[in-house]
């Protein structure tokens, strides 16, 4: 089993910034973004050269550090799977290879690398080649069983025998023939005693030597009343299951990788929208600053100013770190070592969607959970096929030889009922049967949630699509109250705390415009996977109309 470890670099972490809409301001020297499709390169400091190291300094040493990579990695490649070291767990994974994974990664080429990397996946596919070893192993076991018998064996006898008990006899039996074959004569010898004198009353027997022997023998069970069709049944059953817990797994992996690329997309935005936020800020302070000293605004102003400048720095800062984390948890996800920058950009579709019913149809033809409960039943039929053959026989023919000059060997056939004893054939009948009503059960009560599921996701998505659709009129408008209050502040028309609101106005819509967007996506995905079908979330990706900007490009 191949488990790939994302430990190389082979992208320089050089960012692309997207030179989108220019400013609607008339003022030549107001260098603010009203348009929601620009990117600040400020934002590219704070959050990858966190360091304070410069991006040029930066990319010479990723890639000095990538060629060095790449140069190992084809090193161990060359001798095949190899020990290699998780970069995030630090523990050693067997019969693993080295990947080449780029900083700069769009979803799809993520959902690639997902799959090669996560333990989860490898851990399902060892399940499933498990099931299926257990399966090839039980299809083997109606056939014949040969074997060998090899015997070597050395003994001693060391033993003392009593032999009075039958010394005693021995001249009783002799003097008792004696008188009954001999007349009465006094002076005859007592001849029991005479023979007894001659024999021990122990003996002392020694004896030692070896013996060797070898056989061969088989044993075929021709007839085994469809037992073994029913546990290989069983066990194909069960590789079946393991396949779509792995599907489960797998479709819960892209969801989560969705979630968490788009959240740093979404984070990513947030970040450049308080940036932005903040250089605005810092103009109305510093034009606070020089009307106060002309007289035009009371200090009360200039400290509001002042206090919302301080505001807008800390939110700036807080942005920037949620940034970073939303893009360590991408990073943990794909297992890299280094910081992952999304490519592909958040997005919404003006398109309607198919038909509810579609979906639904999706789900009940390709929803893995389906496949499992299909799975579970087909166990539990042949459990009942196996508790059917209780009191059926099994016939096997045997035979054994010795494997000597002059064998001796034996053959024949044998058949055996249980009679009575063991599991209970009625009970166990009935209760495979319960599993069989349990399963078409949980296929009824499956198949309802996954169509309500796909409802409750159909409609998010909907309702994703018409939020952000409905909040372009607030972005604009908010766009346009904050060119005024900047123009009505330089005439001394508005105060700065009036362009600070404005600007909060403005940042609270596009922010809100980028979450519906977001939401947008992370319904389509739990869309795509309450239908089985995660992957064709990409096809609606790559038909959107409308995208939002992104940070990094290729």
């Amino acid at each position: 089993m191949k488990f790939a470890l994302s430990t190389l670099s082979t992208a320089v972490m050089t960012v692309t910034l997207m030179s989108l809409a220019a400013s609607n301001s008339a003022n030549a020297n107001d260098d603010t973004i009203t348009s929601q499709n620009e990117v600040a390169p400020v934002v590219v400091t704070q959050i990858i050269d966190a360091d304070n190291q410069s991006v040029t300094q930066k990319s010479n040493l990723q890639n000095k550090a990538a060629t060095t990579k790449t140069q190992t990695a084809k090193a161990e490649f060359k001798t095949g799977l190899s020990t290699l070291i998780d970069p995030i767990t630090h523990k050693s994974i067997d019969n693993s290879y080295p990947l080449e994974v780029s900083s700069l990664l769009s979803l799809e080429q993520a959902q690639n690398i997902l799959l090669q990397v996560s333990p989860k996946v490898a851990a399902n596919q060892a399940a499933i080649a498990a099931s299926e070893y257990e399966t090839d192993a039980l299809k083997t076991i109606d056939n014949p069983l040969v074997f060998a018998r090899v015997s070597a064996n050395a003994y001693n006898l060391d033993a003392d025998v009593d032999l009075s008990s039958i010394k005693t006899g021995i001249i009783n039996d002799v003097n008792s023939s004696v008188d009954s074959i001999t007349p009465p004569i006094a002076d005859l010898p007592d001849f029991g005693e005479l023979i007894g004198d001659r024999i021990p009353d122990t003996y002392d027997l020694k004896r030692s030597g070896s013996t060797t022997g070898a056989g061969l023998g088989v044993v075929w069970p021709i007839y085994t009343a469809g037992r073994t069709a029913a546990l290989t049944g069983a066990s194909t059953a069960r590789t079946q299951e393991a396949v779509a817990d792995s599907i489960l797994d797998t479709n819960e992996l892209y969801n989560t990788l969705i979630e968490r690329y788009f959240k740093a997309q979404l984070a990513i935005i947030a970040a450049y929208l308080r940036e932005d936020a903040y250089d605005t800020v810092q103009q109305v302070d510093h034009m606070a600053q020089r009307l106060f000293e002309e007289g035009f605004i009371s200090r009360v102003d200039r400290l509001e100013a002042q206090s919302a400048l301080a505001d807008a720095k800390s939110e700036s800062v807080n942005a920037n770190n949620d940034a970073r984390l939303a893009m360590m948890a991408l990073q943990r996800l794909l297992r890299t070592d280094y910081r992952i920058k999304p490519t592909t950009p958040l997005f919404v579709s003006s398109r309607p969607l198919p038909d509810v019913n579609y979906f639904q149809d999706l789900a009940l033809s390709n929803h893995p959970g389906l496949q499992k409960v299909a799975a579970k039943r087909a166990q539990a039929q042949q459990l009942h096929a196996l508790s059917d053959t209780g009191y059926k026989p099994t016939v096997m023919l045997y035979g054994y030889g010795q494997l000597e000059k002059d064998p001796s060997w034996i053959a024949g056939i044998s058949a055996s009922w249980k009679l009575w004893g063991g599991l209970d054939k009625t009970a166990s009948l009935a209760s495979s049967n319960a599993k069989i009503r349990q399963a078409d059960l949980s296929e009824i009560e499956v198949s309802d949630n996954l169509l309500l599921l796909v409802e409750k996701n159909w409609h998010d998505v909907n309702n994703a699509q018409s939020r952000y659709q409905a909040l372009q009129s607030n972005v604009d408008l908010a766009a346009e109250v904050l060119r005024l209050r900047r123009l009505g502040l330089q005439e001394g028309v508005n105060t700065p705390i009036d362009v600070v609101q404005a600007q909060t106005q403005s940042l609270k819509a596009r922010t809100e415009q980028a979450q519906a967007a977001n939401t947008y996506v992370q319904s389509l995905a739990a869309l795509m996977q309450s239908c089985g079908t995660p992957l064709a979330f990409n096809a609606y990706l790559n038909a959107a109309d409308i995208r939002l900007p992104t940070l990094y490009s290729k």
